[in-house]
């Protein structure tokens, strides 16, 4: 077997390694070099331990110039340097580190004409890259069918390029809406290709398909730079893509003293392209790669870390490892069934009252739930109580855009002279824009009824948005006239009929992730069945909008309690962690459970539980208010593999009456 070795080692180290690491991170630190796989488990120090690595390589002799850091963010490299400056005691700006776009971006400065681009090329942020989409969508034959916007078709061709993929394998799979427009968007996409190239273009994806395209192209260029990185530490290998697994595989190819560090049990960003496969099956492709644990965890007391271990066993696809706490003894963690997602949203707002009371801060609470929709009932108690929050995962429920448009809608029956609610209804047509929406008004303003006049304006409808301006009729006349007599329909029923006639295709034609708003305006509808009137129903939501609980801007120093998914909860921590809606169909997501996914489902629910330092409470309503009357709901299936001495069982005072 090859040995590696580090550098020549100067003598009067300044670090004494053995004291300040554990036995587990000095193993890293200490390691002779080749390939390294380092599974950092959930709060093991995984920062620490690469800083130190980063110093113990300077110290025996590397030059930082010669060792490549790639993490996810700037920040967190920009982090990892500030601490090796401090340990080493001097700057050590020569050291190339940052995200993979920053450091492809930085080479292709130097070698762009090597693949056909001229100098000072421009980069394309996102939404550039969505509006030279509509450009090119434009300047295609138009067709009778529904082709997705720019931001849809920019996320399309963004996770090709990034999972190595074709337009033919991904959409039908990610994208089954447009499954019947494949030609279309491929003609598309090479028309935004062709454009980018003859403007001297290059969008984010590029920067990395480009980096990958100039190492396999010029064998030369490939040499220098693997020969010149001769240590490439990668952060957060877990969610790498192909593409990048593929980019770091070249650039250590030639000194083979690679170090990846991360976590599969905290694998959880599929949708964006991550690859599983690249952690767990890096050992196969170094054979001698050395694997270390990392597993004394520092955050979290020993009765969540037993829970955690727990239910993460349960995945067959993993290394397995078991983390250790270094913290004494707490609290077991809550296992609370509640009535229904309104009790759910009372018990949590109470709990947090009673935390506060007892002294501990707002900002050492957290509240994470799968979808930002299962926010929606817990946001307004929160207002209601004067509870101060912040929404990590989105806009406030009521903020969010396609909430807003379905409650102009409303708003037009209620009161047919809202002008700002007739131009942002009418706009949401293919084909109407700010014009035609001012001629539109200016034809109903005048009349007392401006509900019954606009049926007679289709005269200034563009012929292209006339069949979605008939069906906008048609869905007005539904929802004021419950479309067989002078009774309104119902709140809930008025919101279904919104979302399936029309809203639906315009909401997938517009957002990547059409699925999650879709499910925010279906829990909207649950939520409506309350009311009777679309008056008192459309008030009240106006009412809690406009209300307190989040201060406007962002105060870095204001206490208050954290909303987040779990994805964007991902490496932060919180004293006190509540995880609601684990239900199945919920957490595990309903779609997770049709497709391979349940496993990183569990992973993204290990994710959430790490997050809490001293106390952990997994809640989840037993009811649900349904179109039909009222539906039973499953504990969520990582509940129910639990063993009984992972946690201790809360009943709120009244649930008995469900059971």
């Amino acid at each position: 077997m090859k040995k590696y070795f580090l550098h020549r080692e100067p003598s009067g180290l300044k670090l004494n390694y053995e004291k300040e690491l554990n036995k587990e991170q000095y193993a890293v630190v200490m390691h002779q070099g080749g390939p390294m796989l380092v599974l950092a488990g959930a709060g093991t120090g995984k920062t620490r331990t690469v800083t130190y690595r980063v110093a113990r390589l300077i110290e025996t002799g590397v030059r930082p110039e010669n060792i490549l850091l790639l993490t996810f963010t700037n920040k967190a490299a920009k982090e990892m340097m500030r601490r090796v400056d401090g340990l080493i005691g001097r700057n050590i700006r020569g050291l190339p580190g940052g995200t993979f776009h920053h450091i492809g971006n930085m080479l292709l400065r130097r070698h762009c004409l090597l693949i056909g681009y001229r100098q000072g090329f421009s980069i394309l942020d996102r939404e550039d890259s969505r509006d030279l989409f509509d450009i090119c969508m434009a300047e295609i034959k138009k067709r009778e069918t529904i082709i997705p916007k720019g931001p849809v078709l920019c996320e399309m061709h963004s996770l090709i390029k990034n999972a190595q993929t074709s337009a033919d394998e991904l959409i039908p799979l990610r994208f089954p809406h447009f499954a019947n427009v494949i030609g279309e968007i491929k003609e598309i996409i090479a028309g935004y290709e062709t454009k980018k190239r003859s403007l001297n273009l290059m969008d984010f994806d590029d920067l990395l398909t480009n980096w990958k395209r100039l190492l396999l192209e010029h064998d030369d260029i490939r040499q220098y730079y693997s020969a010149k990185f001769m240590h490439v530490l990668v952060d957060e290998y877990q969610d790498t893509n192909k593409l990048q697994a593929g980019i770091v595989d070249l650039l250590s190819s030639e000194n083979r003293n690679l170090m990846v560090v991360g976590d599969d049990a905290q694998s959880i960003y599929s949708f964006r392209g991550a690859d599983f496969e690249n952690i767990l099956k890096f050992p196969g492709r170094y054979p001698d790669a050395q694997v270390f644990n990392l597993t004394v965890n520092y955050r979290s007391t020993p009765e969540i870390l037993h829970l955690a271990n727990k239910s993460i066993v349960h995945n067959v696809r993993q290394f397995h490892k078991e983390l250790h706490s270094v913290k004494a003894p707490g609290n077991s963690p809550c296992l609370v069934p509640l009535k229904d997602v309104f009790q759910q949203a009372d018990f949590t707002a109470q709990k947090i009252l009673d935390i506060n009371a007892e002294g501990m801060t707002l900002n050492g609470v957290a509240v994470l739930y799968r979808s930002h929709y299962q926010s929606m009932e817990l946001q307004m108690e929160l207002q209601r109580r004067g509870i101060p929050f912040e929404v990590r995962s989105g806009l406030k429920f009521f903020e969010q855009a396609h909430i807003k448009d379905i409650l102009s809608y409303l708003r037009v029956v209620i009161n047919p002279h809202d002008e700002l609610s007739w131009k942002r209804t009418v706009k949401l047509i293919p084909g109407i824009g700010n014009v035609t929406a001012g001629k539109l008004w200016d034809a109903i303003a005048v009349s007392e009824n401006p509900l019954g006049a606009i049926s007679e304006t289709g005269r200034l409808v563009p012929a292209k948005a006339a069949g979605g301006f008939s069906l906008f009729l048609d869905v007005l006349k539904t929802l004021s006239s419950g479309g067989h007599g002078s009774v309104p329909l119902q709140p809930s029923a008025a919101i279904d009929h919104i979302l399936r006639n029309g809203y639906e295709d315009y909401l997938y034609s517009r957002y990547p992730k059409a699925e999650e708003r879709i499910e925010d305006i279906e829990q909207m509808g649950k939520f409506a069945l309350k009311y009777t009137s679309l008056e008192t129903f459309v008030s009240e939501l106006s009412l809690q909008s406009a209300s307190g609980g989040e201060a406007e801007g962002k105060d870095e120093d204001r206490e208050c309690v954290i909303l987040s998914t779990v994805h964007q909860a991902k490496g932060l921590e919180w004293d006190t962690v509540f995880v609601i809606g684990l239900n199945d169909g919920r957490f595990p997501s309903v779609r997770s459970l049709k497709t391979d996914f349940e496993e990183e489902e569990r992973r993204l629910f290990y994710v959430a539980v790490t997050r809490a330092k001293d106390d952990l409470y997994l809640c989840y309503p037993v009811t649900s208010e349904e179109w039909r009357g009222l539906g039973f709901l499953r504990p969520s299936r990582f509940l129910k593999e639990l063993p009984q001495d992972a946690y201790e069982e809360v009943l709120v005072e009244d649930i008995n009456e469900v059971y």
